[in-house]
């Protein structure tokens, strides 16, 4: 069955994309911990990171840190966090999320953006790639 990230990556369901290319895709969390959280995911559907070819994995964490470059660079923060936790979507991904303080790692704690909002944090993120 196909994870809600396949469907995104099929065009199925829409999604504020930030970064994309043969392998992965990138995009806005819709249910963020801070503005700008981004998820890289394998177009592959792979359940978990460590069942992933270990070459694929490299270029995961590649791709990975290219956008959290370009996340940095587009929304101030102090850094940038990452996290793959992989309960929710069975489906690898990792989150990059801009932090200004440690609870903004906390999965319990959301951010509430507007379509324009979410619209202007994917044009920054791109223009910095």
């Amino acid at each position: 069955m196909s994870s809600i990230f396949t469907k995104i990556i099929n065009g199925e369901i829409p999604a504020y994309k930030v970064a994309e290319d043969d392998k992965f895709l990138a995009f806005l969390d819709i249910n963020p911990n801070a503005k700008g959280h981004t998820l890289c995911i394998p177009k592959q559907e792979i359940n978990k990171i460590f069942d992933m070819e270990e070459e694929h994995y490299i270029e995961l964490m590649r791709f990975s840190r290219k956008v959290a470059k370009a996340l940095e660079q587009a929304v101030p923060c102090k850094r940038v966090g990452v996290a793959v936790v992989g309960l929710e979507v069975p489906h690898v991904h990792v989150h990059l999320i801009p932090l200004q303080e440690m609870d903004d790692m906390r999965f319990t704690k959301k951010e509430k953006l507007s379509p324009e909002e979410f619209e202007a944090v994917a044009t920054a993120i791109k223009a910095n790639l």
